[in-house]
């Protein structure tokens, strides 16, 4: 019987935490999951892994929200 290859860490080398929001803005998991990554089940790592993406998208939307304040906030006079 083989078993399946332990679920590798997500990290992206793009490490940047939110001083406030205490998750990494290049893996989106938060300092726990980061910190205790090693000694969580493959459950665990599963389930942290599977619910990254949607982590990643609220975060984009966020940062869209904030985006399109400030340029409404500026009379929407982007940079770009």
């Amino acid at each position: 019987m083989t078993s399946a290859a332990p679920i590798a860490s997500p990290c992206r080398k793009l490490c940047q935490l939110h001083p406030i929001e205490r998750v990494c803005h290049g893996c989106f998991r938060t300092i726990d999951e980061i910190a205790k990554w090693t000694k969580f089940s493959e459950a665990k790592r599963t389930k942290i892994v599977a619910d990254l993406p949607a982590r990643r998208a609220a975060h984009a939307e966020k940062e869209a929200r904030l985006r399109a304040a400030r340029e409404a906030a500026s009379g929407g006079e982007g940079l770009g």
